[in-house]
């Protein structure tokens, strides 16, 4: 190989580990989010496993006897036509509003059932407390909260528990896990009426 050659692949290689080494620099300026970590690894299985993609959904809803959203067919009938609100909806729109709204709530079943989703750090779950969310009562809130000294929200009581019992740390109120631990919670109540206030 002449000197040239070996100039010419000698600069190549120094800007091959030059790019790596500023590829390594970029990634640790800005981590991956664990989000997208999960989502990533999500997205994977799911290419692998195309007839299951879904299967942990039943599984959880059959594991936790977890309540069905409301069934909305009947918006489509009788007055339900153009210039009404509900008029350009069809039978589609009230599936994936149901499929939509279940897998939130599966989503903070999974949660409400997980030490290591919560954040505890001592192995304790919400459902070690309230099995299948039994007593938690999403219907009373808001409520004067003895323990807290104040009225309280549905989401303060939950982070309450993460605090005190779980030992994790409180969640944000648009948090993605507490916006499905709402869901199952209040899911789970499902035809009892609202007394906001009782103890």
């Amino acid at each position: 190989m002449s000197s040239n050659a070996r100039r010419a692949v000698a600069g190549i290689a120094c800007l091959a580990v030059v790019a790596i080494i500023v590829g390594c620099a970029q990634s640790l300026r800005s981590p991956r989010k664990p989000e997208e970590i999960v989502a990533g690894h999500m997205a994977q299985w799911k290419l692998k496993n195309p007839d299951r993609a879904d299967q942990w959904i039943e599984e959880e809803k059959e594991r936790h006897k977890i309540q069905p959203p409301a069934d909305n067919r009947d918006l489509l009938k009788g007055e339900q036509a153009k210039g009404h609100a509900y008029g350009n909806y069809t039978e589609r729109d009230i599936l994936i509003w149901a499929r939509e709204t279940e897998k939130l709530v599966v989503e903070g079943s999974r949660i409400f059932h997980n030490a290591a989703l919560l954040g505890g750090t001592i192995g304790v779950s919400c459902d070690m407390c309230h099995p299948d969310a039994a007593n938690t009562h999403p219907e009373t809130y808001p409520k004067y909260q003895a323990q807290m000294g104040r009225t309280a929200l549905l989401r303060d009581m939950i982070n309450w528990c993460i605090e005190h019992p779980v030992r994790g740390k409180p969640l944000g109120a648009d948090d993605p896990k507490m916006r499905a631990l709402e869901a199952y919670i209040t899911a789970q109540r499902k035809g009892v009426a609202l007394n906001y206030g009782k103890h």
